[in-house]
């Protein structure tokens, strides 16, 4: 009788990557790897301009619906049968005239100009001031209201005086400048001419002003250097006018 020895049978044969294999695979997820990142930071970096573009788009749109409301109202009063431009309008000073309704300053270099723009409104009639308050007194309130751009700290920013306080409105402007449409001849209501609050002051032509066009200088949030597609500042302008004057 044969005995059979186990170790006679037969062996598997195992087998395995080289190191050369794994080192070629190493390499390929390293590549597709770094692919995924450069991707994943692309994403990012447009997820964040588009954002940045978005929130620049939205403070232009509220900096000018603003500034066009309350200037529009300049020189209202309400009720003409007992109520006159000199009598809610009084003088301030060398500020304001009685039955003035609007001043400014003028300064070519930023942060730039500043106005003033005041009116009287009655209890309850909805005309806002740039604090985006309304009367609720049971009077007549009047609101002198004064844009200007401050700078601090090298930030500069939109805000608005309302009868001595300052209220913040706009993050990232850095200059303001006003020119004033002026009906010349103080009768009718075209405009002839675009004066500095300087040139309305010196030809005393506040009065006579039937438009206002402002320029807003905003930063630019997608800039990163000089000649790379995108300016530092954007400037927006509007052109408002004055309702009382048109006969609004």
């Amino acid at each position: 009788m044969k005995s059979f020895n186990s170790d006679t049978r037969p062996r598997t044969v195992q087998s395995g990557f080289t190191i050369i294999e794994l080192m070629i695979a190493l390499l390929i997820g390293v590549f597709l790897m770094g692919g995924l990142l450069t991707l994943v930071q692309d994403n990012k970096r447009t997820f964040v301009s588009q954002s940045q573009l978005a929130q620049l788009q939205d403070s232009e749109r509220m900096a000018l619906a603003i500034m066009t409301d309350v200037i529009q109202e300049a020189g209202y009063f309400p009720d003409p049968t007992t109520n006159s431009a000199t009598s809610t309008m009084p003088v301030v000073g060398t500020t304001f005239a009685a039955g003035q309704a609007m001043t400014g300053t003028h300064n070519t270099a930023a942060p730039g100009d500043t106005i003033s723009v005041r009116y009287a409104t009655a209890s309850g009639d909805g005309i806002l001031n740039c604090a985006g308050q309304s009367n609720a007194t049971p009077g007549i309130a009047s609101y002198t209201n004064t844009f200007s751009v401050v700078v601090t700290a090298g930030v500069g920013q939109l805000v608005c005086t309302l009868n001595g306080l300052q209220y913040p409105l706009i993050n990232g402007v850095t200059n303001l400048q006003v020119m004033y449409g002026i009906n010349t001849s103080g009768t009718g209501n075209n405009v002839d001419t675009y004066m500095t609050a300087t040139q309305v002051t010196t030809n005393t032509a506040w009065n006579n002003v039937i438009s206002v066009r402002i320029a807003l200088t905003f930063n630019n949030p997608l800039y990163t250097a000089a000649g790379l597609g995108q300016p530092a500042t954007i400037q927006l302008k509007k052109h408002i006018t004055v309702m009382n004057q048109i006969g609004l």
